[in-house]
């Protein structure tokens, strides 16, 4: 199984809330009285996480192999790619490209799109 270990690249948590428009003063008088401030700027989640556009087709397959539960070896004997090429697909240093999307997708049920690099 694995495992988490990067630290949340911060310490801040963004929440949104719907509110009625009438409650508004109430909700930020309350969320000041708990040390909450309200703020207009935020990152992007992809940037947040250091993830480039380059890399996430790779994080896309990644995620698929984990949710199919698969390791790299079990989804390297089902597409025929080496698990070697797997790793560095999912790490982002080889391009998936066209022949290896079709094959990743069929075996992992995802749009063989989603793994090529826009």
């Amino acid at each position: 199984m694995q495992e988490h270990t990067n630290a949340p690249r911060t310490e801040a948590v963004m929440l949104s809330f719907a509110v009625p428009p009438d409650r508004i003063e109430e909700v930020l008088r309350t969320m000041r009285s708990l040390g909450l401030s309200p703020t207009h700027d935020s990152t992007p989640w992809r940037e947040a996480l250091g993830y480039t556009a380059e890399a996430m087709p790779g994080v896309l397959l990644s995620g698929a192999r984990y949710r199919e539960g698969l390791t790299q070896v079990q989804l390297a004997e089902k597409t025929g790619i080496p698990r070697r090429h797997i790793s560095e697909m999912e790490n982002g240093k080889r391009p998936i490209g066209k022949k290896n999307a079709r094959l990743l997708g069929e075996a992992l049920g995802i749009e063989p799109r989603l793994l090529l690099a826009v």
